[in-house]
């Protein structure tokens, strides 16, 4: 559930590899803390310059033709193409034509319509890199999915625990989901009687409720054989807080045994601390339901893509954007995918909150539940946008159609 599992086996391996071969852990006996949020005024992104700050691209130049990356690419540049998205730019100085044209002319480069692909990422991109947890570059990368779980329509004995749709005075940037003004934290919500009638379906604990809360969205199997989609609509406003990060601070777990499994065994012990966690999370989550053939959407509104959609902290970092997402760390360190992989950034979560965090998206289902729980390892986290001098023939090309 948005994972941090094995945290404690990366602080650990970070702080003794600290004066070698990870530079965003320079300081000796410093724990990395990867929601550490970016200082007021500073940019989470930075232009690389130097030659060993460089990533290779090599693998970008390779995975930027392969059919699935294309499709994930050509949903990015659907979305710049809704004239209200220029109203979310700029962002750390990306500008909404800089982002648009760099997707475009990324998708013309792995069509083969502009020549070699290595050559041609060297001559016309930029790499920018986040600036991590401590300005060094550290980001912490772990996983989400799409779970499935049983549901009714209508509250029946088994099926008692309701997802929410959004109320109707709860306005929200029908862009981003983010709420415009003052409304109720989770505990207020819940025991004020202001979501009766707004019920979507019910579920048969609170804890998959909620799970499906924290993922933003879920393959519902219905009692009367149907089946529905349901994703992010809206939350409210509040910042989120991880009952598994809340556990470890209590005691209850230890940091190096937090995952899903261990979460439902716990409180399939302590059944009645269950609430009280859930409750120390403010934020909470307004569903809707899909069609089959745009679901799983993202915060962005469009379906994202396994192994291809990142997660990332829309407040700091620009949308829809193509990133690549490095690693020194091989799968028996946490890291469930290639170490150098190519992406988009199409989604955000309530855990996200900082240029140390990026969130993978895994697939759906018990073998992505499996993929998303072993991912956490700390990488590097690049954006790659065309030059600046190369904006503008790029965007006459696109503004001259095919």
């Amino acid at each position: 559930m948005k994972n941090q599992r094995r945290l404690a086996q990366i602080i650990a391996t970070c702080l003794f590899f600290s004066l070698s071969v990870m530079p965003g852990c320079k300081r000796a006996h410093v724990e990395p803390d990867y929601s550490r949020p970016l200082p007021p005024g500073a940019s989470a992104l930075r232009l690389v310059t130097d030659t060993d700050r460089m990533p290779d691209l090599s693998p970008a130049a390779r995975q930027l033709t392969s059919p699935g990356f294309q499709q994930a690419l050509a949903r990015s540049i659907e979305w710049y193409e809704i004239p209200s998205t220029q109203s979310l730019f700029p962002v750390a100085g990306i500008s909404h034509a800089h982002a648009f044209t760099s997707a475009y002319a990324m998708q013309q480069i792995g069509s083969g319509a502009a020549g070699g692909v290595l050559s041609q990422l060297h001559q016309e991109f930029d790499v920018y890199e986040s600036v991590g947890w401590d300005g060094g570059g550290g980001v912490l990368f772990t996983g989400y999915y799409s779970p499935v779980f049983k549901a009714s329509r209508t509250r029946d004995p088994g099926f008692e625990y309701p997802l929410y749709k959004k109320p109707a005075n709860l306005i929200a940037n029908p862009l981003t989901g983010e709420v415009r003004g003052s409304h109720p934290a989770r505990a207020q919500l819940e025991d004020s009687g202001a979501l009766t009638g707004t019920e979507l379906v019910y579920l048969s604990s609170r804890l998959d409720s909620y799970i499906i809360q924290v993922n933003g969205s879920a393959k519902l199997e219905m009692t009367d054989g149907t089946v529905m989609y349901v994703g992010f609509a809206a939350t409210n406003g509040h910042e989120y807080t991880s009952i598994g990060q809340e556990l470890i601070k209590d005691g209850k777990i230890s940091a190096d045994k937090l995952s899903l499994p261990t979460l439902r065994a716990y409180f399939q012990t302590n059944p009645g601390e269950l609430d009280g966690y859930i409750r120390r999370n403010d934020r909470f989550v307004f569903f809707r339901e899909y069609e089959g053939d745009t679901w799983p959407a993202g915060s962005l509104g469009f379906k994202v893509t396994p192994g291809r959609s990142l997660a990332t902290d829309k407040s700091i970092f620009p949308r829809a954007c193509v990133v690549l997402v490095t690693t020194d760390k091989g799968p028996s360190g946490g890291w469930a995918l290639p170490t150098s992989q190519l992406m988009l950034d199409q989604d955000t979560g309530g855990a996200i909150r900082a240029p140390g965090r990026g969130d993978i998206y895994f697939g759906i289902g018990p073998s992505a539940e499996a993929s998303a729980g072993r991912q956490a390892a700390e990488g590097r986290l690049y954006y790659i946008l065309l030059k600046r001098d190369r904006v503008q023939g790029w965007y006459d090309r696109m503004m001259a159609g095919p």
